[in-house]
């Protein structure tokens, strides 16, 4: 039967599925098929390697090129341990506002793109609209390249994407990239009245996050080229956010464990961080394992995100000015799944 249901009631029912993280999405991906296929839309999935998530991608209308792409997000940010007034899985309206998880970012865009099959099916489209609806953006836009990956293989080439990402109606058209790299440093232990024959994971992690402070100084301090100029801050900027290890207080730590997170200016490379950084982890590894050689510095790529770079007459810069009237120019500093439709031919 054709389910029939306004943005509100699809945001309802969306909101309702508590799709966090680490959380599976599977039962709000049954609920968008479901949907689909009472409109006579064949939705497809994308497995996650564990099998306990899904990107959903559809085509709606002819199967020709040119259409567009409605690209959205099904995680959500957690909610443990902060203090909500109502259930943060169902929506609430007070004072003209909407108040749940994911209202805003971004199952409000999920909502409004799935009302849109029913009335694109009935104009006629001669464009099909593309639904593309992703799993862990919220830790790494990780779902994402499989999804684009598939799409471009099944589906006819669209000729812009939207990604709905809350931006106040300010059409943005350009953000930084994003680079994760776990980083664990593996000491030596001994007591801290001979720490000169230890060697303490803390203070070498120390040196790496003073390595960020320099080449942020450094960053900050060069001369910015026309598209780093239009971000703020006008730089990649490098930083660390939480810091864990260490034994006792006199002891030199054995482990410490920290992120590097770079967020890259488009004009920059991601690869080119990345290999500044690994340079000098080998450094200070280095100069460990001149005091102790069973002491090392491991890396893992925890994720990365590329930046959207923004384009001259883009079609789906285009078509977003016509709809907004938003002639300004707009970028933004944090990462989303735009860049890897960019990166991957939208």
């Amino acid at each position: 039967m054709k389910q029939t249901l306004g943005p509100r009631d699809i945001l309802d029912r969306l909101v309702s599925f508590p799709t966090v993280s680490d959380q599976s999405n599977l039962a709000l991906i049954d609920w968008v098929e479901d949907y689909l296929a009472s409109h006579g839309v064949r939705a497809h999935r994308v497995l996650s390697e564990d099998g306990r998530k899904a990107s959903l991608y559809a085509n709606v209308g002819p199967e020709v090129e040119g259409g567009v792409v409605l690209s959205g997000h099904t995680d959500v940010v957690p909610v443990a341990g902060q203090p909500w007034d109502t259930d943060p899985f169902e929506v609430v309206e007070a004072d003209g506002k909407l108040y749940g998880r994911g209202t805003c970012d971004m199952k409000g865009f999920d909502a409004l793109a799935l009302a849109a099959v029913p009335l694109a099916l009935e104009a006629g489209v001669s464009r099909p609209l593309q639904i593309a609806l992703s799993y862990d953006e919220e830790v790494g836009c990780l779902g994402a390249p499989h999804l684009i990956e598939a799409m471009a293989a099944h589906l006819p080439r669209a000729a812009a994407a939207i990604i709905g990402e809350p931006s106040e109606m300010q059409v943005v058209t350009g953000h930084k990239g994003g680079l994760g790299l776990e980083t664990h440093v593996r000491g030596f232990e001994v007591h801290s009245s001979i720490m000169h024959t230890g060697v303490s994971a803390v203070h070498e992690a120390a040196r790496l996050i003073d390595w960020a402070n320099r080449m942020n100084d450094m960053a900050a301090a060069a001369d910015k080229d026309p598209v780093a100029a239009l971000f703020d801050p006008p730089w990649t900027t490098s930083h660390v956010g939480q810091v864990q290890g260490g034994t006792a207080d006199n002891i030199t730590a054995r482990d410490c464990r920290f992120t590097m997170f770079f967020r890259c200016v488009p004009s920059d490379s991601l690869d080119s961080w990345r290999a500044r950084y690994m340079d000098e982890v080998r450094r200070v590894e280095a100069a460990m394992q001149a005091v102790h050689p069973d002491t090392r510095i491991d890396v893992t790529e925890r994720f990365t995100v590329p930046g959207l770079a923004p384009e001259q007459d883009g079609a789906a810069e285009q078509l977003a000015r016509q709809l907004t009237g938003d002639n300004g120019r707009h970028v933004v500093s944090y990462a989303t799944e735009a860049g890897q439709f960019q990166q991957g031919g939208y």
